[in-house]
């Protein structure tokens, strides 16, 4: 039975006279104050008329679930359809991706609970858990000291151990390491990160001298810079790892970038020089090994050789020993033969002792030819001419 409904007296009493069952009477008109008890809602005179609504809105509900007329109730069935089907949504809603780059972190009612892998992953519908992702494979980098064309000195600017000043421009770069620390640690990650770099590159430049940073000490620098930025990011459990340091620029100021320009290129020229003269010494040196390696073997050689020269003329005047104890006097002329031909076979003249001589004797002109001088020769007598004594003559 609809609220409205005036038939039956509700607990509000009877209606006014007027206002009956029938609904026929209509409450007098005219002026003055309505008479027959309070006016309802839509009559004249009043607002909108809210049972209307209502009824229009109940009536709504009931054709939506299945209602049959304007006095029929909802359906239970249809309602814990509805309400299940709201539920599955809420439930399913928990449904979310990771990516492969990514790792999540789940919260419980803004209290960390766990760290998700790549993959599909559920979690308990909001408000219960909520999920951040967070890069964990993508590089970031930070430049300190500006950019190309726009420097910033109050970032670039810095001492040195031996009191001068450099202009340095450095980049960072840097990585997730743990994702939970890096969401709950830091409030401002990037912000933290380049304040760690900038503290820690001022302390290692703060004692190194300005010479090494200017030349060769750039790679310690970078290096030692680094591994103070990652004690320090440890230290706050920032859950940041860094990569690298790179160092882009490092120049004196500008008042005396001349000066160490020539001091940097004094420098490389010594460099140069040094590694030239230690391509000579390594070229002498190997030279030198050379060729003692070669005197060496020449002298092992000549060794060999006089060694077994000796052992052959040894061997040989045995033999002639040998021969001569048989037969001195033809051994003593074979030798005698033998010594004058070897002699004279390298002279250019010829004395022929008159001593006994009946007629005078021609000699053909080949033997005045000249002979090829070699290393042994025949005694000569004064003048040049070389005496051949006769055979009965005492050597």
């Amino acid at each position: 039975m609809p609220w409205n409904d005036n038939a039956n007296p509700g607990p509000w009493g009877s209606p006014p006279s007027g206002e009956g069952g029938g609904g026929d009477k209509q409450p007098p008109k005219g002026p003055g104050p309505q008479r027959g008890g309070p006016r309802r809602p839509g009559g004249p005179g009043g607002g909108p008329d809210i049972s209307a609504i209502f009824d229009r809105l109940i009536a709504q509900l009931r054709a939506t679930f299945g209602g049959r007329g304007p006095g029929d109730p909802v359906r239970p069935g249809a309602v814990a359809a509805v309400a299940g089907a709201g539920f599955a949504l809420w439930a399913l809603s928990g449904l979310y991706i990771v990516q492969p780059n990514e790792a999540a972190v789940v919260t419980t009612f803004g209290a960390y609970s766990r760290s998700e892998t790549p993959g599909l992953r559920y979690r308990l519908p909001a408000p219960i858990e909520h999920v951040e992702k967070v890069a964990v494979t993508s590089l970031n980098r930070i430049d300190i000291g500006g950019s190309a064309g726009a420097d910033v000195p109050e970032e670039s600017l810095m001492l040195t151990g031996d009191e001068n000043i450099v202009n340095l421009d450095f980049s960072v770069t840097w990585r997730v390491a743990d994702a939970a620390k890096y969401v709950f640690t830091v409030r401002d990650q990037e912000d933290a990160a380049k304040a760690v770099a900038e503290s820690a590159m001022r302390e290692v430049v703060g004692k190194t001298t300005l010479q090494d940073i200017l030349t060769t000490g750039r790679g310690r620098v970078q290096i030692q810079s680094a591994e103070l930025m990652q004690r320090t990011l440890d230290g706050w459990g920032a859950g940041v790892s860094i990569v690298e340091v790179q160092i882009r620029s490092a120049n004196p100021p500008q008042e005396v970038v001349a000066a160490f320009r020539e001091v940097a290129n004094a420098g490389q020229d010594a460099e140069s020089a040094v590694n030239e003269a230690n391509s000579y010494r390594n070229r002498v040196i190997n030279e030198a090994k050379g060729d003692a390696a070669k005197l060496t073997q020449s002298a092992q050689g000549y060794r060999e050789q006089s060694v077994r020269e000796a052992i052959g003329e040894a061997s040989r005047f045995s033999q002639i020993l040998t021969e001569y104890k048989r037969a001195p006097g033809v051994t003593r002329d074979r030798l005698y033969i033998e010594t004058m031909q070897r002699v004279l076979s390298r002279s250019n003249k010829v004395v022929i002792d008159g001593k006994g001589a009946s007629a005078p004797i021609i000699l053909p002109p080949d033997v005045f030819r000249a002979k090829t001088p070699t290393a042994r020769v025949a005694p000569q007598a004064e003048g040049g001419e070389t005496v051949i004594p006769s055979p009965g003559a005492p050597r």
